[in-house]
């Protein structure tokens, strides 16, 4: 009964029916108004068909074209409603122009390294050519001068991070999806106050969607009142709108500039294994010291500069000044973001490049495997070609459905070569491409659409970095804790579970 009361007076519980009255209330108003009015019905029509011509011009993903436009047709008032309000990919435009001013702005901060370029030229021009791509698409050079650790799971990570912020001595960003009250906030939390009294610039940017259901309402003020500087990125309004489809998935630690984690991991404690949800909870995560680490602290600073409203002096955060020491070379590490603002599909293409480059294998983590076309085409055309290509995936889910969904995947690449896994001990929540021992990639996007195409993302590339064979390494280990699906898996399905998958399917890219 607990459980049940704190859901319903929860602010997602409010927040989602003032939305749901707003939804029903307009596609009522239509439905009364063309009862009572027969060009309505006409109007309504015509609407309907004007938005499914002009998703079926508009330069975005077929398969996301063909969700809503099924939708639509199929109940025009309530399909042509819902679209409106929620089916476009793009912010508010004040938001979208403030983001583009703060990518200008950085721009003369992260041009092409032409000395790194040339190294990598001359070691491999495929490897460049996708270095060239993310430089030139998501704003982010290549580097070397940064060394790489890999963890393959998130109490090794979060050790790391503790003795890291316990070193600051200047700043400290950071910028998370998820933060949930517990041992793993708590121990940062604790960390993050003390630095403030010691005068460390500490700042934290959190998603409101993904922390719906775990902080406060208030929880900004309550951080800013501890001295922590805090902004929210797209608060949870009870408002129906489009911009609720974008969020801030990534998840960012900056520590004086010269220090940078990402991954999949987020501050709550299912995450360290602290809290038990799904099973064990496999995460992955990557540290990197170094030159690298810059384009981390602007990609925090674009965000936090469009929030706050606040110009930034970008060049004070260069590590620089207090850190003459040169890193180590680690191979070439690029960091890369990506947003929603535009069409391009930064993320996505990052993970085609190694597919398609791939000569002897390719492993991947993925906690959600909803892929469009492309993705499906390529790994099915890697695998025919001979080229071990591995996907691990959950053992036990966190979201039922998508789970259902994701295995509706399993039967065209099983078919076509491609081994597919489930992770037995629990959930798997990495996002990890690892390639011929030579190029990897670890960050926060998942193989869904949300990830692809709605979200703030952000990944490291790695050509010839330590962390790639330890990715590797992992890789082998996880298997063996998985069980391979078979071809004779696929052919057990009940005629329901088919049926089920088909439906979900035809609705993928709105999950």
């Amino acid at each position: 009964m607990d459980k049940i009361a704190k859901r319903i007076f929860s602010r997602v519980f409010f927040v989602g029916v003032a939305i749901l009255v707003q939804v029903v209330w307009i596609i009522l108003s239509v439905v009364f108004l063309g009862s009572r009015l027969p060009f309505m019905t006409i109007l309504v029509e015509a609407v309907s068909l004007l938005a499914v011509l002009w998703l079926v011009n508009k330069d975005i993903n077929p398969a996301y074209k063909l969700a809503w436009t099924i939708l639509i047709l199929a109940v025009p008032i309530a399909g042509a409603v819902i679209y409106f309000m929620f089916g476009k990919s793009r912010l508010a435009k004040d938001l979208n122009e403030k983001l583009e001013a703060a990518r200008q702005e950085t721009g003369e901060f992260l041009g092409e390294k032409p000395e790194v370029m040339r190294k990598l030229e001359e070691l491999d021009p495929e490897a460049a050519r996708q270095s060239r791509y993310i430089c030139r698409y998501a704003g982010f050079p290549a580097y070397q001068k940064t060394e790489t650790r890999y963890f393959r799971v998130g109490e090794e990570l979060y050790l790391a991070m503790i003795e890291e912020l316990n070193k600051a001595e200047h700043f400290i960003f950071l910028e998370y999806f998820i933060i949930d009250d517990g041992i793993m906030w708590q121990g940062i939390l604790d960390i993050l106050e003390y630095k403030v009294r010691m005068g460390v610039d500490v700042r934290l940017i959190y998603d409101d969607v993904g922390c719906v259901n775990t902080l406060p309402a208030n929880f900004y003020l309550q951080l800013r009142k501890r001295g922590i500087q805090c902004e929210v990125f797209n608060p949870f309004l009870p408002i129906a709108s489009v911009v609720l489809n974008n969020r801030d998935h990534r998840k960012i630690m900056v520590i004086d500039g010269h220090t940078a984690f990402t991954g999949g991991i987020n501050l709550a404690d299912e995450y360290i294994n602290r809290k038990k949800r799904f099973g064990y909870w496999k995460d992955t995560g990557i540290m990197l010291k170094g030159e690298a680490a810059w384009s981390f602290t602007l990609m925090f600073l674009q965000m936090w500069s469009v929030l706050s409203g606040q110009k930034q002096d970008y060049l004070k955060y260069r590590p620089h000044e207090w850190h003459q020491e040169e890193f180590e070379d680690d191979g070439f590490v690029q960091p890369y973001g990506d947003t929603p603002l535009d069409h391009e599909t930064v993320g996505e293409n990052v993970y085609l490049n190694i597919i398609n480059r791939a000569k002897k294998y390719i492993y991947i983590f993925t906690p959600y495997l909803v892929t469009d076309n492309e993705i499906t085409t390529a790994l099915c055309l890697a695998a025919k070609s001979g080229i071990d290509v591995r996907i691990v995936t959950p053992g036990i889910p966190d979201k039922k459905l998508v789970f259902l969904l994701t295995q509706s995947y399993y039967d065209k690449l099983i078919q076509s070569g491609v081994r597919i896994f489930e992770y037995k001990p629990g959930f798997l929540h990495a996002k990890s491409f690892v390639c011929d021992d030579e190029i990897a990639t670890v960050g926060t996007i998942n193989l869904d659409f949300r990830s692809l195409y709605l979200h703030f993302e952000c990944g490291v590339w790695m050509y010839r970095s330590e962390a790639v064979l330890q990715i590797k390494e992992d890789a082998l280990s996880l298997f063996k804790e998985c069980r391979e699906i078979t071809w004779e898996d696929c052919k057990r399905k009940s005629s329901v579970k088919r049926l089920l998958q088909s439906i979900l399917r035809l609705f993928a890219p709105l999950l």
